[in-house]
């Protein structure tokens, strides 16, 4: 099998660290591995299959010295925005994380179990971009449903983990809960978000628009009609919620076509990358604890609307590092091997 040069931009953030241990599970073809950062963060070494490789500064003569094929980044939209055009002139595939170039016309979005056929239109700029956390998971599940019953519209509340704010939220998380034990918390300040998140949900993710939408609101409405090639209504409420990692989802589905809960389990069950777990009696349904380090979605609480025969209600787990971000990334690496 061919083997290919990848460098991860970001590589000593939380996602770019995901990105190099799926990387090393997914037995992906690397002839070397190129880990890159800011001048901060040179000198810094990161483990990959048994080696200690040394951080390298991210530069715009970099991607062709070092023979890049596949550029994976997660360091940031002005990062992306700034260097991942040299990496594509160099000749490498860039795979953007960030919310830079989601919406602009010519870069493919995509989330391989739902649309893979658009990973060949990387080669109008030599960028792909990986979509929204909460996007991904909520496409993935609804794929099957969608193709069967004919999505129309979706009401979304999210309840999302600290991680997607990156690693420094996370230890804002943890020295809230901390200062709770040591009797502390009145005077611990907020630096990542707008309000304490111990203890409590922030109904509020990214910056509000004139809609009265936040940013990531309006992602998963444009993002949703990109991927799914279909004019569906969206409407999303995104809240903080004081979890480690894993995103939950409710949502309520409309179709075109009447549906019932046992014929959508049966296709989830069906469904490349998700799992169902639903089984009220036992209580069992699916949390962020259960989809922890994994790469699948995790779907439960399917049920019929009371008054529609047409909506579906469900409830969708995954690991936003993982499926929201890394594993995706890298799942569209292996689509563009194929290709290559």
């Amino acid at each position: 099998m061919k083997k290919y040069v990848v460098a991860v931009v970001g590589a000593t953030g939380a996602v770019g660290g995901e990105m190099i241990r799926v990387l090393e599970e997914q037995k992906f073809p690397i002839e070397r591995l190129v880990p890159l950062a800011s001048q901060n963060s040179a000198g810094k070494s990161i483990e990959f299959r048994g080696e200690e490789i040394k951080v390298q500064t991210l530069t715009h003569e970099i991607f062709a010295q070092e023979r890049i094929a596949i550029a994976l980044f997660s360091a940031g939209g002005a990062i992306s925005a700034e260097f991942a055009p040299s990496a594509a002139k160099a000749g490498a595939v860039v795979i953007d994380n960030t919310s830079h170039f989601r919406m602009q016309e010519d870069v493919p979005l995509v989330v391989p179990e739902v649309n893979p056929e658009d990973v060949k239109l990387w080669k109008n700029r030599g960028i792909i971009a990986n979509p929204n956390c909460s996007t991904i998971q909520m496409v993935i599940a609804l794929k099957p449903l969608c193709d069967a019953f004919g999505l129309e519209r979706l009401d979304i509340a999210t309840y999302q983990a600290v991680s997607g704010a990156g690693a420094k939220a996370m230890d804002e998380l943890m020295d809230q809960m901390k200062s709770i034990f040591s009797f502390d918390f009145d005077r611990i300040e907020p630096r990542k978000f707008a309000h304490k998140i111990a203890l409590n949900v922030i109904p509020h993710i990214d910056s509000f628009t004139d809609s009265g939408f936040t940013k990531e609101e309006l992602k998963m409405v444009n993002e949703t009609q990109k991927i799914l090639h279909r004019k569906v209504e969206v409407a999303a409420t995104c809240a903080r919620v004081p979890v480690l990692r894993g995103h939950s989802e409710a949502i309520a589905a409309r179709f075109a076509k009447p549906v019932s809960a046992a014929e959508a389990i049966k296709l989830l069950k069906s469904a490349k990358d998700v799992v169902v777990i639903d089984d009220p009696s036992k209580n069992s349904y699916p949390m962020p604890l259960l989809a922890g380090e994994k790469d699948e979605v995790f779907v439960g609480r399917v049920r019929e609307d009371l008054f529609d025969k047409r909506v579906l209600h469900l409830w969708i787990v995954a690991d936003n590092l993982r499926v929201g971000a890394a594993t995706n990334a890298v799942r569209i690496a292996q689509e563009w091997i194929k290709l290559d």
